[in-house]
């Protein structure tokens, strides 16, 4: 066990590492000062984001282009390791800017959070109670609202929540705020807490309570923010769906529209159905400095609000029409946290035009719609593993050494070949030995 670890140095934290753990192996200590002296000022800037930060982990940045958003031009910023995830992105992009593009539409922007505590006491005094100090609750927070409140945002709503049947004496304060261009998870923190003290306070000093009564514990914000919500949709004629990829645009609409049922059904092709769409999502939410963990757990939450986990996106065949939407609560932001002080991250909402976070709420949705018509549209033509190996083509002949030489050959030769490890491998050995 070694104490005081976070009190060292980086030097002494690596210096350690490398000694108990890698034996002493130069080449571990200079792959960690490889990433960390060679970008300082990035260094500096990392090393108050974590604990005990030792060097800069590297994801690509890539762009997808040529994204017809109600009616607006975007190039889109995406950190993702996985290769074919831009590409799908891109090609999604350029086939429905032909087709009008993509509108988008938001549904609410209010998020949540609890006081939750025990109350051993007469619940309809509870409420009573309640329904006295609410707006002294409102109040004890002014000194935290103030500043939100200029900018549009503040406390929504305030109520008493009895939830004594999942949980003996179990109640909670919910709460909903609007938090205007800011993700808010401090700001409904504080107010949050603060209730909570009021609340103590208040029932503490009434006679008809005392102190046993009431027992806090703990006050939060919810990552499940279904109220906070986009809808991204396009839409064409089916007789426009045709491309290189589709001979019969009437027959693809059925079965794209099949597929999207089978992800409504069947929990095994849901997950990776959704898995598809947070592709897109995710990569965004990180190019602009938002909480991914927050934005995929809220979103595989509200898969399941019907009781089963189900697709997050809908098809719809009408008229001759095809149309095509995803429902999905986001709760991001575009000022506040990593925004100003990361300089990728304030780059990419500059490539966005500075959105505000209804903006980057739409511009999130549509990547994740994006991605996933991508994928089920190669997965009811080509397959999934035409494309997707092709572009992971250039990662084996990474990992197997390949020169300038032998990637030109190796790329002409899969052109029209299901690329696979094994038979990347064995070609290369062919060329090798001539």
């Amino acid at each position: 066990m070694k104490n005081g670890f976070s009190k060292l140095t980086k030097e002494e934290k690596i210096n350690w590492l490398v000694d108990k753990v890698f034996l002493n192996n130069i080449e571990a200590k200079k792959l960690l000062e490889q990433y960390h002296l060679s970008n300082s000022d990035l260094q500096k800037i990392h090393d108050d984001f974590s604990e005990n930060t030792l060097s800069n982990f590297l994801l690509p940045l890539g762009v997808a282009p040529n994204f017809l958003i109600d009616g607006k031009d975007l190039t889109i910023p995406m950190v993702v390791e996985e290769s074919s995830v831009v590409a799908a992105a891109c090609n999604s992009a350029k086939f429905w800017y032909k087709r009008g593009g993509f509108k988008t539409k938001i549904i609410g922007t209010e998020k949540t959070g609890q006081v939750h505590f025990l109350f051993d006491g007469n619940k309809k005094e509870l409420f009573n109670f309640f329904a006295k100090i609410k707006t002294k609750l409102i109040i004890s927070c002014e000194h935290i609202t103030a500043n939100m409140k200029k900018r549009g945002g503040g406390i929504v709503s305030l109520e008493l929540l009895d939830k004594t049947m999942d949980i003996e004496n179990y109640y909670q304060i919910n709460a909903d705020f609007e938090t205007a261009d800011s993700m808010g998870a401090n700001f409904i923190n504080s107010c949050l807490e603060q209730f909570s003290k009021t609340l103590e306070i208040e029932l503490n000093s009434d006679p008809r309570f005392n102190h046993n009564n009431l027992e806090i514990i703990m006050s939060i914000l919810s990552n499940y923010t279904p109220d906070c919500k986009v809808i991204a949709e396009v839409e064409c004629k089916i007789d426009d769906l045709i491309d290189k990829d589709i001979t019969d645009s009437s027959l693809f609409a059925k079965k794209f529209k099949t597929a999207v049922e089978i992800a409504k059904k069947d929990v095994t092709r849901a997950v990776t159905h959704n898995k598809g769409i947070m592709n897109g999502v995710d990569s965004v939410v990180i190019a602009t400095g938002n909480d991914f963990r927050a934005v995929e757990a809220c979103a595989h939450s509200y898969a399941s609000k019907d009781g089963k986990y189900k697709s997050l996106t809908h098809a719809e065949i009408s008229k001759n029409k095809f149309k095509y939407w995803i429902e999905l609560p986001i709760s991001i932001g575009t000022v506040g946290g990593l925004t100003n002080l990361h300089p990728l991250v304030n780059w990419s909402l500059k490539l966005l035009g500075s959105p505000s976070a209804k903006d980057l709420m739409k511009i999130i949705a549509v990547s994740g719609l994006a991605q996933n018509f991508a994928a089920i549209k190669s997965l009811i033509t080509t397959g999934i593993q035409k494309g997707h190996m092709k572009m992971h083509l250039s990662n084996i002949l990474n990992l197997l050494g390949a020169d300038d030489n032998e990637r030109i050959q190796l790329v002409k030769f899969f052109d029209n070949k299901v690329v696979s490890h094994s038979l990347v491998k064995n070609k290369l050995k062919e060329i090798r030995n001539g």
